[in-house]
């Protein structure tokens, strides 16, 4: 990994919020990832829509959506941005709910921040929601998985952050 420095100080080591108004707007995504790990019947209760508060995914979809449209809030140097899309997606295996957030954006700075935040919301919805039957939940490993767009280019992860820890 290259020396950088760290952009989000001042010479004196005080914290600023980056200048991108010199940059020009691109359009830029991000997508990231994340798993609630519970029981067997937990996931079967989420399929079957028989969780008492409601249909957890719909639930979840628009509080990752709204989290992503907030993030600028809820991080102090993250930039405010004109969110172009979201959209917020779900994989249910035998033990576990997996997000996936992405975000677009045309704009002077990416949107990581955003899908992450997405992602991390979502995943903090489903276990708000399923809490009353399997409070053993575990939220993890929220990931970014690609970045495109600006100055750095792509970034693609390469292979499961996931791989053995929930299928064994």
């Amino acid at each position: 990994m290259p020396d950088r420095a760290f952009t989000h100080l001042d010479p004196l080591g005080r914290a600023r919020m980056v200048d991108v108004t010199p940059k020009d707007p691109s359009h830029r995504r991000a997508v990231a990832r994340g798993r609630v790990v519970m029981t067997p019947e937990t996931t079967s209760m989420i399929t079957r829509g028989s969780i008492s508060k409601g249909d957890v995914l719909a639930v979840a979809r628009v509080a990752g959506i709204q989290a992503a449209k907030r993030a600028s809030d809820l991080i102090p140097l993250c930039h405010p941005l004109l969110v172009g899309a979201v959209l917020v997606n779900f994989r249910i295996e035998d033990r576990f709910v997996e997000v996936e957030a992405s975000v677009e954006t045309v704009d002077r700075t990416g949107v990581e921040m955003e899908a992450l935040t997405a992602c991390t919301v979502a995943c903090l919805t489903i276990y708000d929601m399923c809490k009353a039957v399997d409070r053993s939940m575990v939220i993890g490993d929220v990931t970014l998985w690609e970045k495109t767009g600006g100055r750095s280019g792509t970034y693609r992860r390469d292979g499961d952050p996931f791989a053995d820890e929930f299928d064994a």
